[in-house]
């Protein structure tokens, strides 16, 4: 689903060219659930970044759903977003000028479809908010707009989904309940799941730790104990 390829990101600072990938190469593959772990200036919401194509590299080669990145221009590249891909940010970035059902019905008139407003009322019931749908994010608090967020995510049913720090700005009980609904949602639609996180329990419920130092990729790690019923028990833990 995603190959990456000698991947290097240089950035021009008052103080100098400072690289932040230095030569990154990874492949996940279709379903798969990838975290991506690393201290604070790591690279790791950089790579997230380029993976999406919500960035380009300095040089290296990003193959998103078989597409090469470096081949398309900045249009083409939403275009294959749109088509491919939904985000989960750690500050849900959703529109305030929408109510819930809005926000989730947007990626589906993008495409569209007719049935937007009865597919984004059955996500919101899916992630608990039915009765919420005619609020506003001001009007709700930070786990029920990432939950929304989540439902938008999912309601273009893409095949990719990138979440950078999703329970970043959650409280660790509302935190542990987003991820339950993520990974519920997830195992549902078969997507492949990346993820950015600086919380080793949430790694450790996805297939693979990537973890980077300084730019690098130092492990590249499955994890074995992780299953469908570790899942399970792990997120009914965390509640």
């Amino acid at each position: 689903m995603i190959n990456i390829e000698n991947l290097i990101k240089r950035v021009d600072t008052s103080e100098g060219e400072l690289v932040i990938l230095k030569g990154v190469s990874l492949t996940v593959n279709d379903a798969e659930t990838v975290a991506i772990v690393g201290a604070s200036g790591s690279g790791k919401s950089t790579l997230l970044g380029l993976m999406a194509g919500l960035d380009a590299a300095s040089s290296g080669e990003v193959i998103l759903g078989g597409q090469r990145l470096s081949e398309l221009d900045e249009e083409q590249r939403a275009v294959l977003r749109g088509q491919l891909v939904g985000f989960v940010f750690q500050s849900f970035q959703l529109l305030p000028s929408l109510t819930a059902l809005e926000n989730v019905m947007l990626p589906i008139e993008l495409k569209n479809d007719p049935n937007a407003r009865e597919k984004a009322s059955l996500l919101l019931d899916r992630v608990g908010l039915g009765e919420r749908r005619h609020h506003y994010p001001n009007q709700l608090s930070g786990g029920e707009q990432q939950r929304v967020a989540i439902a938008r995510a999912f309601a273009s049913e893409a095949q990719i989904l990138f979440a950078d720090e999703p329970t970043g700005n959650l409280d660790s009980a509302t935190g542990a309940k987003i991820i339950e609904l993520l990974f519920s949602l997830n195992k549902e639609y078969s997507t492949t799941l990346v993820l950015v996180t600086h919380d080793e329990r949430l790694a450790r419920k996805c297939h693979r730790t990537i973890r980077l130092v300084a730019g690098e990729i130092v492990s590249d790690e499955t994890n074995a104990e992780t299953s469908e019923d570790a899942i399970s028990a792990g997120t009914a833990h965390d509640d």
